[in-house]
């Protein structure tokens, strides 16, 4: 078994596909329309769909707005510079809502932003897994 992907139900495609592509710099994987269902998914990440898990933004043509509720956490992005990372995405104008820094009451350095519908991603430093 493995992860395959996370699906996020976004209000406006394009402005999703600019924040996860332009200041997040993944790559659209795949967008297909599904006209008799009246949505469209759009998958996008950082590596291949075998070998990589994705996120699967999907779009229903007829909803203005999602409550994401209160069970929802976080998408994790690992990095090796999370201050540089925060730097480039602000740059971009995207929305940084908790700057780097260490985690509380630990050394990890983290960050988050906000993708436009209100998701949280963790931007993480990403430090190499022992074996």
């Amino acid at each position: 078994m493995r992860m395959m992907h996370t699906m996020l139900r976004v209000t406006n495609l394009d402005n999703s596909l600019k924040f996860y592509c332009d200041v997040l710099d993944m790559k659209l994987i795949r967008r297909k329309d599904y006209p008799e269902g009246k949505f469209t998914l759009a998958f996008v990440g950082y590596g291949d769909e075998r070998d990589s898990s994705v996120v699967e933004l999907t779009h229903n043509w007829d909803t203005e707005s999602y409550e994401i509720g209160t069970a929802y956490g976080h998408i994790a992005i690992g990095v090796p510079d999370v201050y540089a990372t925060c730097d480039r995405i602000k740059a971009r104008g995207g929305k940084v809502i908790r700057e780097a820094g260490p985690m509380k009451g630990g050394k990890t350095v983290l960050a988050f932003v906000e993708d436009p519908d209100g998701y949280k991603v963790e931007i993480l430093h990403d430090e190499p897994h022992p074996g």
